[in-house]
């Protein structure tokens, strides 16, 4: 089978959970744009930014090497329980330091979901939830078992954009559907628990804690610290900035914009996560295949996220109202840079997994430190200029000129590798 039926067949495969992902998403955006208040699809990316600050470094860090490590072993050797073992400690390391985290900001789970204990405690019991099922799925993925992970995100989807339409409907606040959204996702650790015992991929842990597998582990926690720090805190403080020089009902078009963006970044993703990776790790120990992959992967979606981003573009005075509300036609001045920018950034996205496969920790800080200084350094250049536009046209030059570092160092990494 040739590199390009390989991708092409496992994007498939993740078609499924890729589309449930995607109608998941829009229908929970309207629903908050419509029946969430001035804001509420504000709220709804600000929680779910929260909430990417306690799962990013179990998820983008922790998960993504127990990936590498476990696909090639037996479930049950000793190997898989250690490096199942270490997994399981980092994750939970991760978690505690959330938690610690968020008592420098007090207030901000009243903010976000309103006042009262049981708002909080079922906050903590669905992060908790949250992140095992997170470390579960990855199993699954890890064994292969691809259909168990489709399952599981058909019936999230479904699930959890049911509780935040039951909520809503019924006269809920905001907050509650949030608290709801959260709790419906966690519980998918149920199943999912199910899934693995039944697969054999769950065991105990014997013996002691494997110093090599917590430093192999550590690297790709580093990696994840520092998309935490100059990516997800970021992209937090930006929009914290903005409800507070423009209030959340005018932020609400900026965030529609990016809501609309997150919905197709989220199906890329999806299968850059489930296919392109996966394969990208295997071949870490043989550069000339993995520079063919690359590039045929490069030249297959380079032109094909050209026309998909330009077709949004042609019909956006009818997805705005569509997705969200009438009100947010007063967002199409923002959507050009926007789409260029993510054209940008998901072609930049694929040469910087190798970073990821290769684990070159290093390298992959760098990038995510220098990232951050330009973006932080357009912004305050363009916003005060340009207002809510400024925010976009930073995301377009930030992304762009990314894309061409990204292009010019490994041209160079390419030409030195055997």
């Amino acid at each position: 089978m040739s590199t390009l039926q390989r991708f092409l067949r496992g994007s498939a495969g993740a078609g499924v959970a890729v589309v449930a992902r995607g109608v998941g998403a829009v229908v929970l955006n309207k629903l908050l744009a419509v029946y969430g208040g001035p804001g509420g699809l504000t709220l709804l990316a600000h929680f779910q930014n929260l909430l990417g600050l306690f799962t990013t470094l179990p998820g983008e860090g922790v998960n993504v090497g127990i990936t590498k490590y476990l696909a090639p072993l037996r479930a049950g050797s000793g190997r898989y329980r250690a490096w199942l073992g270490a997994g399981v400690l980092l994750n939970a390391g991760t978690l505690l330091l959330g938690m610690a985290l968020l008592l420098l900001r007090p207030a901000l789970l009243t903010e976000l979901l309103g006042p009262g204990l049981m708002l909080r405690l079922g906050f903590g019991v669905g992060i908790v939830l949250l992140v095992s099922y997170a470390l579960l799925q990855t199993l699954l993925l890890a064994a292969g078992r691809l259909r168990h992970y489709v399952l599981l995100t058909v019936l999230l989807s479904g699930l959890s954009v049911s509780a935040v339409a039951v909520v809503l409907l019924r006269g809920g606040s905001a907050g509650e559907a949030l608290l709801a959204y959260l709790l419906a996702q966690g519980s998918m650790a149920i199943p999912a628990l199910w899934l693995t015992l039944r697969g054999g991929l769950v065991h105990r842990w014997r013996g002691q804690m494997s110093a090599a597998a917590l430093r192999g582990l550590g690297r790709f926690l580093l990696m994840a610290v520092s998309l935490l720090l100059f990516g997800k805190a970021v992209d937090f403080a930006v929009r914290d900035l903005l409800i507070a020089r423009y209030g959340l009902a005018r932020t609400d078009l900026w965030q529609a914009v990016v809501k609309l963006s997150d919905n197709y970044t989220m199906v890329f993703s999806a299968v850059i996560s489930s296919v392109y990776y996966p394969r990208l790790a295997a071949l870490v120990g043989q550069p000339a295949a993995m520079r063919r992959y690359v590039r045929t992967v490069l030249l297959l979606l380079a032109p094909v996220l050209a026309v998909g981003l330009s077709l949004i573009y042609l019909l956006q005075s009818w997805l705005l109202p569509l997705l969200f509300e009438l009100r947010f036609l007063a967002a199409r001045p923002l959507l050009a840079p926007q789409l260029l920018g993510d054209w940008a950034k998901f072609l930049s996205w694929l040469l910087l997994y190798q970073l990821t496969a290769r684990a070159q920790v290093g390298r992959y800080v760098a990038v995510q430190i220098g990232a951050a200084i330009l973006y932080v350094s357009l912004l305050a250049v363009l916003l005060p200029r340009y207002q809510l536009l400024g925010a976009t046209l930073t995301h377009a030059v930030h992304y762009c000129l990314l894309l061409v570092a990204c292009a010019v160092y490994f041209r160079a990494d390419w030409r030195t590798s055997p």
